[in-house]
């Protein structure tokens, strides 16, 4: 067994705080990319998702006993942003987070592995997520691990699309 061996496990309460500045860390880089009131606004919603009842698990990654990952499983889109209008009824990622000094490793890819894994254990046949362009290597994840665009549960925001990807989860080959 490898010492630097990544563990997904369910956050615990006294996590989170070490999860909030693991979010502002991750997401910390789209500051310069955003407006100030647009940056303060995203920042905003990250920081509330943390002690929100809505998510059905929140994942952390550890290597060592350290906290290195996060991301948020919501059932639904009505539950994840408050639009039941998308019409997704089936598990959605959200704020999938890994702290800057720990890129590289394959945690995002283990906690949208454990994702799937759930979402498979909820019965669902698809996993979503969204994401935008801004989040190029994000993107590029998503796609290696079979994520395909879902171009109907896109999400408009003022000017700015946030697109949608939805992994088949009985194809996909992250789960094999």
């Amino acid at each position: 067994m490898s010492i630097n061996r990544i563990r997904i496990r369910d956050a615990r309460t006294e996590d989170r705080e070490v999860i909030r500045q693991l979010l502002i860390d991750a997401y910390g880089q789209y500051e310069t990319v955003l407006p100030p009131e647009g940056w303060q606004q995203y920042k905003d919603n990250i920081l509330a998702s943390v002690d929100g009842d809505a998510p059905s698990a929140r994942l952390i990654a550890e290597i060592n006993g350290e906290i290195v990952g996060s991301s948020l499983l919501f059932l639904s889109s009505q539950v994840a942003y408050g639009l039941p209008e998308l019409d997704i009824h089936t598990p959605i990622i959200r704020l999938l987070a890994v702290s800057p000094q720990a890129r590289g490793k394959g945690i995002a890819t283990e906690l949208i592995k454990e994702s799937a894994r759930r979402a498979l254990e909820l019965g669902a046949s698809t996993l979503h997520l969204h994401t935008s362009d801004m989040m190029e290597s994000a993107v590029k994840l998503y796609e290696r691990l079979g994520f395909e665009r879902a171009f109907d549960k896109d999400i408009l925001k003022g000017e700015n699309v946030v697109k949608s990807y939805r992994l088949q989860l009985k194809e996909a080959a992250i789960l094999q």
